[in-house]
């Protein structure tokens, strides 16, 4: 979580809103890390789950990643849950939870949907204070 909170700082000095993310495998190595890029890359699917679960399904040559866990920053969106699912990811590591966007925990509970063809291990609250501390500082200069 503290490679995924780096990743958060970033992107926070780049101007995105800063949720990290880090994808490992079942050892526990890094196969990818990014900050969200929604502005950087001009696309609006860029949050940082969503780069990592990219970035690893080409390095890996495999659209499943059955072995790998999640570490981010902040309590993914519904978009990204649902990749999460279909990547077959084993668990979800987050901090903060996202009571407004939220996707697992919050909001549609996309895991626990009938229609969701694989849920992850999930826990929540992992240095909660910290990530949540980085979006209320980032909003609050943006305000």
């Amino acid at each position: 979580m503290a490679q995924a909170l780096a990743e958060a700082e970033a992107a926070a000095r780049a101007g995105e809103v800063p949720v990290g993310a880090v994808l490992v495998d079942a050892k526990g190595a890094v196969i990818a890390a990014a900050g969200n890029r929604t502005r950087s890359d001009n696309d609006p699917t860029a949050h940082a789950e969503m780069v990592v679960i990219r970035a690893a399904a080409a390095k890996l040559g495999a659209e499943r990643l059955n072995d790998c866990d999640l570490y981010v920053t902040l309590e993914p969106c519904p978009m990204c849950a649902q990749a999460i699912s279909f990547a077959r990811l084993r668990r979800l590591y987050y901090g903060a939870a996202d009571a407004k966007g939220g996707g697992v925990e919050n909001g549609p509970r996309i895991f626990a949907q009938s229609t969701c063809h694989h849920a992850p291990e999930t826990y929540g609250g992992l240095d909660e204070s910290r990530a949540a501390a980085l979006l209320k500082e980032f909003f609050k200069r943006r305000r």
